[in-house]
């Protein structure tokens, strides 16, 4: 695969871009998290470019491949705490809003707010948008995988 664009270094995008991954970093949540709804945002939208690059951000942060080869079957899998999996259940509610689903129901909306402040579950759903911003972008645009962005 071949991007479509050949120049995607517009300085003004990056610059907004940077404030959006500053508030997510001051959001206060644990970046092997953030790495995860990454992650599970970029395989749910079929984005291989922003999949490998989610890879390679959690493996700098200390992620490990066990966790990272499972967050597909996140459910069944027994690696993950209650607060990832009540992260993941907010990603993939919010992502999956194109497929006809309810969306973020109450029910996975309470679950959240039981394992993260107001501040953190604003920074989880700006890295859940972002991600999907940037997935369909790459997907529109062909980025090929194989980049990392940082």
């Amino acid at each position: 695969m071949e991007n479509r664009l050949k120049n995607t270094k517009n300085a003004d995008v990056w610059t907004a871009v940077q404030h959006l991954h500053k508030a997510i970093a001051a959001g206060g949540v644990d970046p092997k998290l953030l790495a995860l709804v990454h992650l599970r945002t970029s395989q749910i939208n079929s984005c291989s470019a922003c999949i490998y690059a989610s890879v390679t951000g959690a493996k700098k942060a200390g992620e490990t491949d066990e966790r990272l080869h499972n967050v597909a079957a996140w459910r069944e899998a027994p690696f993950y705490t209650d607060a990832e999996r009540a992260a993941l259940a907010l990603t993939e509610a919010a992502t999956r809003l194109q497929d006809g689903a309810e969306g973020v129901t109450d029910k996975i909306w309470e679950e959240a707010n039981t394992h993260f402040t107001e501040e953190q579950i604003s920074a989880i759903n700006l890295e859940i948008a972002l991600t999907n911003f940037f997935n369909r972008l790459n997907r529109t645009i062909k980025e090929p995988a194989g980049q990392t962005w940082n």
